[in-house]
């Protein structure tokens, strides 16, 4: 049995002429016209910016944190390490729980508990609760993400996806940018206390634009958006809209008969494609957080900065990053597109492209590998610019905005290709991505001081460049291989669930 997204476009096979007969009619992918959807895209980009800000809107209180609690550097920077554990293992739930239960419970649970941890530590005076409660920060954080990517997946079609990808990525990625920033103007004009009481009012803005104006969009709950959700799970400006005529309700855009499991992103990590493809993804992420962590205390030591000229530093860093998003998303729908006319398949507006005998994996990593490359290059020269006892602050930096462009347009073809391989679990999938990309990012901090004291700076970037390089031979098995791992997989779901009728779908020549 097809899945949803592929019935939307099968073709039938006339055994008599031995052509293609006709088409099946479908129904249209979403009812949300281009404007809600590029709204929608937008929130869940904001919702998304929760879990990366408030690991790196910490970085210029590092100090003045451990010097007020009584505690030491060391015993402060655990609590990144912690924080990244659980920003790896508790989307593994939320993201089952979204795809099972729908978008917007998922995203209240996360950002009341997410308040809940932030006012604790507002108001902690001690390392023990700090450290306790950026554990619970981080699981209600870190959902976000893996929430933002599914709402994508519900009402964009694979060959518009990197474009609504590209938007909601954007929050992610330009929260370890934007962070430091952020956190060095409180911590400078307010005090430490100010970041978490900042963080506390931009949750409760998330929870009443998603209360107010944002519909369930899980196409497990209401497929193409037609079919009714809970009467609990409507945004309160649908109560304004009574009266006005609604669209037909159509039972069959429903994405699965089987709703996803709650740790349906495990099962998804385990598979060879999503592996392969999710694990380069974390050595990257391991690596970038290594450059990061380093960055704020030899600011401070080499040029005697202070921690709004620290945060300014990190401003090359998210040009990179929104000019990654401006091309990067384009260029994949692009791609796939050219793939499309090679092949002598139509884009048809509003209508999911199937995947059946169509190049998905070469099409998005096409876009991805190069940018991955670029990162390799560019980290070897970062690394011994900031070797150097006075390095070119203006060099290092365009290095860093190099890095951050390679990072972030991988990230959006990550995204991208994981989505087309599991349209029937998106949040899932982006929690798998999370999951090992989190681990091996609290890895890389955990490194951090170890690296750069048994080896310095010019040898870590180079090392990280030879583990880039190594790792990339995994998106490589993808591209030779993950079309072949995806047929095997979509057989072993057609007989898991049992056949309703002998369908023959016809692979473009």
């Amino acid at each position: 049995m097809a899945s949803s997204d592929e019935k939307n476009e099968i073709t039938i096979s006339s055994e008599e002429s031995g052509q293609v007969e006709a088409q099946v009619e479908a129904p249209p992918f979403t009812i949300f016209n281009t404007f809600e959807r590029v709204f929608y895209a937008w929130v869940a980009s904001l919702a998304a910016f929760a879990s990366p800000v408030s690991t790196s809107i910490y970085y210029p209180a590092l100090t003045i944190l451990a010097t007020a609690l009584n505690t030491s550097l060391q015993n402060i920077n655990l609590s990144i390490t912690t924080y990244m554990i659980f920003q790896a293992l508790a989307p593994t739930v939320i993201g089952g729980i979204s795809d099972r239960y729908g978008r917007r419970p998922a995203y209240f649970l996360c950002f009341v508990i997410y308040i809940a941890a932030n006012t604790g530590l507002a108001l902690q005076t001690s390392y023990i609760a700090l450290l306790l409660l950026r554990m619970v920060q981080s699981s209600g954080s870190s959902g976000t993400i893996s929430l933002s990517n599914g709402v994508v997946a519900d009402v964009s079609t694979r060959s518009q996806r990197g474009k609504y990808i590209g938007i909601a990525a954007l929050g992610s990625n330009l929260g370890p940018t934007l962070g430091p920033l952020i956190g060095g103007l409180l911590v400078h004009f307010q005090g430490w206390r100010a970041i978490f009481w900042f963080l506390d009012i931009y949750a409760l803005v998330m929870i009443l634009t998603i209360a107010l104006f944002i519909p369930e969009t899980c196409r497990n709950i209401v497929g193409n958006g037609s079919v009714p959700p809970q009467k609990w799970n409507v945004p309160l400006i649908a109560y304004l809209r009574r009266g006005k005529k609604d669209a037909p309700i159509i039972p069959s855009t429903l994405a699965h008969k089987r709703r996803p499991s709650l740790v349906e992103s495990l099962y998804i990590a385990a598979s060879k494609e999503a592996f392969c493809l999710i694990f380069f993804s974390g050595l990257q992420s391991g690596g970038y957080f290594i450059l990061l962590a380093g960055l704020p205390s030899q600011l401070e030591s080499t040029f005697h900065y202070n921690s709004i000229q620290v945060g300014l530093c990190y401003i090359p860093m998210g040009a990179g990053i929104l000019i990654a998003r401006q091309i990067v998303g384009r260029l994949i729908d692009f791609n796939f597109k050219r793939h499309a006319r090679k092949l002598g398949i139509p884009i048809v507006r509003n209508k999911q492209t199937s995947t059946t005998g169509f190049p998905v994996e070469r099409a998005r990593l096409e876009v991805g590998l190069p940018l991955a490359y670029l990162g390799c290059v560019t980290v070897i020269p970062y690394g011994w610019v900031m070797h150097m006892d006075h390095p070119p602050l203006p060099l290092a930096l365009f290095l860093l905005f190099c890095n951050a462009l390679s990072m972030s347009g991988c990230m959006q073809c990550l995204q991208v290709l994981l989505v087309d391989c599991h349209p029937e679990s998106p949040s899932s999938t982006s929690a798998a991505a999370n999951l090992i990309r989190c681990l091996l990012s609290a890895g890389g901090v955990a490194l951090v001081e170890p690296l750069l004291k048994s080896i310095g700076r010019g040898w870590t970037g180079t090392l990280i460049s030879a583990v880039w390089c190594t790792g990339s031979l995994s998106w490589w098995a993808v591209w030779f291989w993950g079309a072949k791992w995806r047929a095997q997989k979509e057989r072993k779901l057609q007989e898991s669930e049992g056949s309703e009728g002998e369908i023959v779908v016809v692979e473009p020549k």
